[in-house]
């Protein structure tokens, strides 16, 4: 009976330990151990459908479904745009717009009934600055301010 009252005693106390533990290494863990940001999640989800050489240089949500991203190729010169769903679906409507805003105003855009993304659309916008739009059903993401 004695030997019974141990092995529980034993056993309490190595479960008190692993739970006190792991707490102390919870609250001691670095920030860099913390979940992802939401700028970091919503680039990770970037496809790279814009081809290689394009990166990241901005992001915004298109409502909650899903997030228009803009792109640069410094060796091209080049800006993409392209919308993606948060998750892939039924088709539905889908837009990306890329525009320099300036005097004669190019604007490259593709819109149609897709199932996961919209674009890529292309624009050689060195030297300008550019708004980038993309919409998904009725929810809508727009933002401006990039100059190259």
């Amino acid at each position: 009976m004695k030997l019974s009252r141990r092995t529980t005693a034993t056993a309490t106390a190595a479960a008190l330990a692993t739970v006190a533990l792991g707490a102390t290494l919870a609250a001691t863990a670095p920030a860099s151990a913390a979940v992802p940001t939401a700028s970091k999640a919503a680039k990770a989800a970037y496809n790279g459908v814009c081809g290689s050489g394009f990166k990241v240089i901005d992001s915004t949500p298109v409502g909650n479904v899903g997030t228009v991203y803009l792109t640069w190729n410094e060796a091209k010169g080049q800006n993409c745009a392209v919308t993606i769903r948060h998750k892939a679906g039924a088709k539905i409507y889908m837009s990306v717009t890329l525009e320099i805003p300036e005097e004669h105003n190019p604007i490259v855009s593709d819109t149609g009934y897709y199932t996961s993304y919209a674009g890529p659309v292309y624009l050689g916008a060195g030297g300008y600055c550019v708004n980038w739009s993309g919409a998904i059903g009725s929810a809508t993401g727009a933002d401006s301010g990039h100059c190259g």
